[in-house]
This record gives structure tokens, sequence and C-alpha cells, in this order.
């Protein structure tokens, strides 16, 4: 990438859209397309293919997505599907149609089976069953994953595929409703404090194991592999270790100080019981993540733990 050229971040006001967008600018890349999704719906085929067609730009980075944790992926089944396919199918097409040089999807590691093998390669897609609940995000995911493969394969396009593994950081969701796990059990434990509950209920047994990634590192990732990266393999996207749901809660009950109990509820889903994602590929072409977990959540306490929830 040139200072000169045009790059569109799509869904720039997400956690993974804004990440990079500093990083961006951070590197000195100013010449940045941005657009709200009451400006452009990329839902919208004429919408999307009008905007590329206008702006022509040089490099893409689809970030653009609905997302949410177990309660909204399972809950809003279609629409994750739906909105999802709309939005890779529209963007990747019209990359293909007004000649982008280079555009980076992102995926999710929920496109890998269930039960993978642990740690999870790039060649396990596909072995096995996904996790029901968020099996229909995860087959969008996996979609748009094989549309770049594919229109690598039949136009010579240079689109690359990126799986991040769990995130947090500046710009995530913290509506108990729709959130991941970490922000989730952050607002949990900040209003627990400030309320002197006696007591936080945490759904599951806190046995299943996650690994999380600070999002300023994904967007370092992205940077890295626009600028280096344009092999046909997708890549992992992670850290390379993981902690159980237990240990992170007590890591965010240490850091947030609160001094109550911790309930698990195992009457409510566990999810995938572990989701470890294998990195070596990306460790070995010259990248690894720079931000320790206590570090991350750190952070992102000292930004939200005055917020009104």
């Amino acid at each position: 990438m040139e200072k000169k050229d045009k790059l569109y971040v799509a869904g720039h006001r997400g956690m993974v859209g804004s990440a990079i967008v500093r990083k961006l600018q951070k590197e000195g890349f100013d010449n940045l397309l941005v657009r709200t999704s009451a400006e452009l719906d990329l839902r919208s085929q004429e919408a999307v293919d009008v905007f590329f067609k206008e702006h022509k730009p040089d490099y893409v980075f689809l970030a653009a997505a609905k997302v949410g944790g177990i309660v909204a992926n399972n809950t809003y089944r279609a629409d994750f599907l739906y909105e999802n396919l709309m939005i890779q199918n529209n963007v990747i097409h019209a990359a293909y149609r007004h000649s982008v040089t280079k555009l980076l999807f992102l995926g999710s590691s929920c496109i890998y089976p269930k039960f993978a093998e642990q740690p999870i390669k790039e060649d396990y897609l596909l072995t096995g069953t996904l996790e029901p609940t968020n099996e229909p995000y995860a087959i969008a995911k996996i979609a748009g994953l094989k549309m770049c493969e594919a229109y690598r394969s039949q136009y010579g396009c240079n689109f690359i595929s990126a799986m991040p593994t769990n995130l947090y950081g500046p710009n995530d969701n913290y509506d108990l409703q729709n959130s991941h796990v970490l922000p989730a059990l952050l607002r949990k434990m900040i209003v627990a404090k400030r309320t002197q509950q006696p007591a936080v209920e945490i759904w599951g047994s806190g046995t299943p194991r996650r690994e999380f990634l600070h999002v300023d590192d994904l967007a370092d990732a992205c940077f890295f592999l626009m600028q280096d990266y344009d092999g046909t393999d997708w890549l992992n996207i992670g850290v390379g270790e993981d902690v159980s749901i237990k240990e992170l809660a007590e890591l965010i009950k240490d850091i947030v100080g609160y001094e109550g109990e911790l309930q698990f509820n195992t009457s409510k889903p566990d999810g995938t019981p572990r989701k470890l994602l294998d990195v070596s590929k990306l460790n070995n072409r010259g990248w690894k993540a720079k931000i320790g977990l206590r570090e991350g959540i750190e952070r992102v306490y000292e930004e939200v733990k005055s917020l009104p929830f």
C-alpha cells in the first residue's frame, strides 16, 4: 500500500473497523474511505456497486458484519445468516467488478468444527459439525472465505482472508443480550462493585476455554497481512494461548476490585468446550500478538469503568 492509495474500511465504526482505522492513521495512511450504515447500506447490491464505481478504492478491509454473543447468535439466526451473506457478497463482488488491488476479508474462529482438535489448524475447516448456537454466522463466514478463494481462482483477484479468535477492546459491545463473554463479565463486575452486589452470575460451568486477542493486535495483524501477504491460504489470527471462563472471570474480578462471589449457572449453555487457534502459520511469517490478557483488560477497564451501565 502507498500513502496515495484509497483505502476503504467497511465497518469503520465497529470494534474491528475502528481499530483498523486507528492503525492506518498511526502509520500515516490518511486517504481513507469510510461510510456509516446510514450512508451506505452494504446489504444493497446496487448501493455498494455505485459506491465502488464512484470512489474506486484500491484496498479494502472488509470488517463490516452483524456480530454478537451466544444469545444474539441463537436468537437472530436468520438475521445473522442473511445480513452477513449480503454484506460480504456485495463488497467482494464489487471489489472484483471495479478492479480493487487487494481485499482482506475478516472471518471468525467459529468457522471451525465444534469438536475440532486443539489447537485449531486452518486445515480443520469443514471436517466436522459446527457449534449449533452460532451456526448461521459461521456458515456466512465460511461462504465469505470460500468466495474470496473462488474469485482468486477464477478471476485472479488478490483477495485474502483471516480468521481472528475472540476479540475485545475499544468500541466493544456491552449490551448483555448481544455481547461476548469478556465485555459481559466486565460490565457485570463493574456494576456489581458499584452496587455492592454479593454475587455475580456467570453463564455455564466456567470450564470452557477461550483465547482472547486485543483488537489493536488484530488491527496490527491486518496491516501486516495487507502489506506482506498475498498467499492463497486463509490465516488464523490469535495469541496461541487460552484461559478457562472461570480463570477469565477471576482475572476480571481482580482487575475491577470486586469482592463478591462468582456463581456459575450450569443451566445456561457453555458453547464450544475449547477454541484455541493454531497461529503458527502467521507467526512463521513474522507476526505475533504483543498485548497480554491482563494488560489488555486493564486498558479496557480504564476506558469503560465510568460508563453509565
